[in-house]
């Protein structure tokens, strides 16, 4: 089965020298306003043009006919997971294939294993269907760091490798954490992630992390778990938040998950279930099962909305949000569950173009000093998703995805069609 992977990988059209999506709706992310009828020209794996009128091209040129669609920014999946290089029936592949035929066109992965740096190199050079990836190391953590200088060794271990971030983890004494903080800001690798209890909020925040994934040690300040949050101690934190220049990665629909918000029998209807071995399903579902008896109803029903208004809140104090979804997790498949998350993401209160700013421009302003993206502009990583229908105006229409285009290399829906047939095939029940 994994050589029907292989095949597939090796069968998928390989980088373009030019392409034009011609007569294009353009949603250029530089402002809400959708630029009409234009030619965007991609050659080398950039973006090279974008202009109503088009010149005539070499011969060779691949040309997608864009008449009454919409082209926008790649997106992002800013806390996902990669498996280890080499995981077991293609399952690394697999994960990397799904992401693009989302459209996410970068994930930045927060749980580093052997193997992945090459992984990102190949990524880089296209040589297997991809995100670009940009990697957290191995984690920080109660188990894998037991003393202020086994932090500070870490630190400097995976700067030398390569990695791109830290990720912190629970576990951390405040200690151990100071000393990874201030290694981190001295050989110049940034860190985001948990919040360990021991270090709490606004301790970390002062330290200089610069990601809260999953809007973690916030819902612990805010004794979220008791009922509504006191409005004075949230604005505090907001404008902490804002000052300190933070970063917010929500994953708002897989802490409705594990806090059994949603009924199990709705989870196990989810589609996409499909592209999943049938063993993980059913330990997503025991561990559902096993959690019921862990909370109660009531404090895990606060805990869901206060999420929400605590989204909202640092959202309307200028607090930056990345998109992201914790992908593979319990019932949350990569790609797909980045759909889920938009939703709640609108029910925050953000708009539509707000929304979309999470996975593109602000994505790309995180990474700025690595490469140029999350915008259609001459200059910018070719990372392209076209769509049928608008999703300015219905933030459902990202999901109608006629193909996608990652550093200059395109796929139509044809080709993500064919992928994720394969990868149903594997796990057909």
């Amino acid at each position: 089965m994994r050589a029907l992977v292989l095949s597939l990988l090796l069968a998928v059209p390989a980088l373009a020298e030019t392409v034009v999506f011609r007569n294009v709706n353009v949603i250029s992310m530089t402002s809400p306003k959708v630029l009409e009828k234009q030619n965007v020209i991609v050659r080398d794996g950039k973006i090279e043009s974008v202009s109503t009128r088009l010149a005539k091209m070499p011969a060779g040129t691949k040309v997608v006919d864009g008449t009454g669609k919409y082209l926008m920014p790649g997106l992002a999946e800013m806390h996902g997971h990669v498996p280890p290089a080499n995981a077991p029936n293609g399952a690394t592949e697999d994960t990397l294939f799904l992401y693009v035929a989302s459209g996410i066109t970068t994930v930045r992965g927060m749980l580093g294993h052997e193997g992945q740096l090459e992984l990102r190199e190949k990524s880089k050079r296209g040589e297997i269907v991809a995100p670009n990836l940009y990697l957290a190391g191995p984690s920080f953590n109660g188990q894998s760091v037991n003393s202020p200088e086994q932090a500070i060794e870490k630190v400097r271990a995976q700067k030398k490798e390569g990695w791109d971030l830290l990720k912190v983890h629970p576990g951390l004494t405040r200690q151990e954490y100071d000393a990874m903080a201030k290694t981190a800001k001295e050989v110049g690798i940034r860190f985001g992630g948990h919040v360990p209890e021991p270090v709490g909020l606004e301790h970390a925040i002062e330290m200089g992390q610069e990601t809260f994934d999953h809007i973690d040690g916030y819902a612990e300040l805010l004794e979220a778990d008791q009922g509504p949050v006191d409005a004075k101690k949230l604005a505090a934190i907001v404008k902490k938040s804002k000052d300190a220049g933070v970063w917010i990665v929500p994953t708002s629909a897989l802490w409705e998950v594990l806090f059994n918000t949603i009924p199990l029998e709705t989870l196990k209807a989810y589609p996409e279930l499909k592209y999943v071995p049938a063993n993980a399903v059913n330990q997503w579902s025991a561990a559902y099962t096993a959690r019921l008896s862990q909370m109660p109803r009531e404090a895990a029903k606060n805990v869901i909305e206060n999420r929400t208004r605590i989204l909202r809140a640092l959202h309307e104090g200028g607090v930056r949000i990345l998109m992201g979804t914790d992908a593979p997790q319990q019932f949350s498949v990569p790609g797909f569950s980045l759909h889920r998350e938009l939703l709640r993401m609108r029910d925050a209160g953000m708009s539509n173009f707000e929304i979309l700013k999470s996975g593109t421009v602000n994505v790309g302003s995180y990474f700025a000093k690595q490469d140029a993206f999350g915008t259609i502009a001459a200059g910018q990583r070719a990372d392209l998703v076209l769509v049928n229908a608008n999703p300015l105006t219905d933030i459902n229409n990202v999901s109608k995805i006629s193909g996608v285009m990652v550093r200059g290399r395109w796929l139509d829906r044809a080709t993500l069609d064919a992928g994720l047939a394969k990868i149903e095939a594997k796990h057909k029940r």
